[in-house]
C-alpha cells in the first residue's frame, strides 16, 4: 500500500482529467466470471487520455516497482480472490474507431473496443465517434453494403485489444485471419506497429503473450458485403451462442483449448467422462456443455481454479490427454 501512495503522491494521474483511479477497486465488477479480490490500483484511461496517458501509467508503475495487469473486458480472465497487488490499466475507456479507409477496407479499432460493437460497426458501416451520427459514403448507401470479415465474432465478449492478444477464435475461423497490423506501446515503452506476419501467429495463440507491453489498436482488413446477409450471419452466431448457454450464468466460455490431435473437442471429452454438473463451491462444469464452467452463484476464483485442475486431472487419469487451459490466471 506504501507503494501505491507513492505512485499517486509522485505523478499528476489521480487529478488528470483523462484517467479514472481507484484504489481497492473489486475486479469481480470487471470480469465476466465475476469473481476476483480488489486492485491495488485500478486506472482507466479514457478518450483523451489516450495511448500517452497509457504510457505514463506504464512508466510511473515501473519507476515504483508496481506489478501491471492489462485488462480488457475481463472476459477470458480470473483475478485471484486476494486480488492485484499492483496496477490494473482497464483500456475500456480506450475504445471506438480511430481511422477507416473506405475504398480499401482498412479499418483500425482502439484497444478497448467491444468485439461485439467492432463488428457491428463495421456491418452497419457507421463509422463516426460511438455517439456521433454515422458516416459513409453515398455508393455504399444506395447499394446497402456493410463491411465484412468479423461477423464471426458477433456475440463474443471481450475488447479487441484482448482478441487479438489471445486470437480469439470460433466458428474455424481467427482474428488473425482479418489482420493487417498492430499497434502497441512495447518493453521500452515506445510505441510501434507490429505488421502480422502468419509464422507468428497459432491456434489461440500471438507474438504478444508473455510480453510486457501493451496493445494500443489493431487495424484489420475488411471487404464489402451486402448489408442483410452481414446481419443475418451476425444474428445466426447470436443465437448460436445464446442456444449454447454461454449467457446463463456468469462464465468466461470455453475453458480448455482444443487439441486436434485428440480426435475430438475438448467438451465432448468431458462430456463423456460424465463431468457435467461436476461442481465445487458455487462453482460447476456447466449442465448445457462440458467446455465451460459457470458461476453457479456465490463462487469464488479458489472454486474455478479446484475445478479446472479437478477436471484436467480427471481427463488425463482417464484418457491420457493433457489439457490446456484458455482462460488466463491472474
Amino acid at each position: 500500500m506504501d507503494t501505491i501512495e507513492e505512485f499517486l503522491k509522485n505523478s499528476n494521474i489521480p487529478a488528470n482529467p483523462s484517467i479514472a483511479v481507484r484504489i481497492h477497486e473489486p475486479l469481480a465488477k470487471h470480469t465476466t466470471f465475476n469473481v476476483g479480490g480488489a486492485a491495488a490500483l485500478w486506472a482507466r484511461p479514457n478518450q483523451k487520455g489516450g495511448v500517452d496517458m497509457i504510457a505514463a501509467v506504464f512508466q510511473r508503475s515501473r519507476l515504483q516497482g508496481l506489478p501491471v495487469c492489462v485488462l480488457g473486458r475481463g472476459a477470458n480472465i480470473v483475478f485471484s480472490d486476494d486480488g492485484f497487488p499492483g496496477v490494473v490499466l482497464d483500456t475500456g475507456g480506450w475504445s471506438g474507431v480511430e481511422t477507416f479507409d473506405q475504398e480499401s477496407g482498412r479499418i483500425v479499432f482502439r484497444a478497448g473496443t467491444r468485439i461485439d460493437r467492432a463488428v457491428e460497426t463495421s456491418a452497419k458501416h457507421s463509422f463516426g465517434a460511438p455517439d456521433e451520427e454515422a458516416s459513409c459514403d453515398v455508393m455504399s448507401v444506395l447499394l446497402d453494403l456493410g463491411y465484412g470479415g468479423l461477423e464471426f465474432l458477433a456475440g463474443m465478449p471481450g475488447s479487441i485489444g484482448g482478441a487479438v492478444y489471445m486470437n480469439a477464435r470460433c466458428y474455424d475461423q481467427s482474428i488473425a485471419d482479418r489482420l493487417v497490423s498492430v499497434a502497441i506501446i512495447d518493453e521500452r515503452l515506445r510505441h510501434a506497429t507490429v505488421p502480422f506476419r502468419a509464422a507468428e501467429w497459432g491456434y489461440k495463440k500471438s507474438p504478444f503473450q508473455n510480453r510486457g507491453m501493451f496493445i494500443t489498436a489493431a487495424e484489420f482488413s475488411l471487404y464489402k458485403k451486402e448489408k442483410g446477409a452481414l446481419l443475418a450471419d451476425m444474428e445466426a452466431h447470436r443465437a448460436d451462442r445464446e442456444r449454447k448457454g454461454h449467457y446463463r450464468f456468469p462464465s468466461a466460455g470455453s475453458v480448455f483449448k482444443n487439441n486436434h490431435a485428440f480426435g475430438i473437442p475438448t467438451g465432448k471429452i468431458i462430456d463423456e467422462l460424465g463431468l457435467r454438473g461436476l461442481s465445487r463451491g458455487g462453482a460447476m462444469v456447466a449442465p448445457f456443455h462440458g467446455n465451460i464452467i459457470v458461476n453457479a452463484g456465490g463462487a469464488t476464483a479458489a472454486d474455478i481454479r479446484f475445478l479446472v485442475d479437478d477436471v484436467a486431472q480427471r481427463v488425463k487419469k482417464s484418457m491420457g490427454f493433457e489439457l490446456e487451459t484458455e482462460i488466463v490466471f491472474m
